[in-house]
């Protein structure tokens, strides 16, 4: 997010003026907005376009926190049988 030094605060780049600068003073904040193309990635292997428009995947230690619920789960629905058939008999 750009940031603005006279004004004191970031800007959001949908509302920045079209040119890259800032709505309150006018100083140029995103030098690519005024070239008319998007910044190359920092990072190597950092996200390519394509990515960027496809939905986030959910992190593998939340996939395998969903894993470990159901296990649990079951155990305990399983637990609950055995009780309860030891209460009928």
């Amino acid at each position: 997010m750009p940031w603005c030094d006279d004004c004191d605060r970031f800007w959001n780049p949908n509302t920045m003026r079209p040119d890259g600068s800032c709505p309150s003073c006018g100083r140029v904040l995103d030098a690519a907005a005024v070239a008319g193309r998007r910044p190359a990635p920092a990072l190597v292997g950092a996200a390519t376009v394509d990515e960027e428009d496809a939905p986030p995947r959910a992190p593998w230690h939340f996939k395998l926190m969903v894993v470990a619920l159901v296990v649990y789960l079951v155990w305990r629905f399983w637990e609950g049988l055995v009780w309860l058939a030891g209460l009928l008999s």
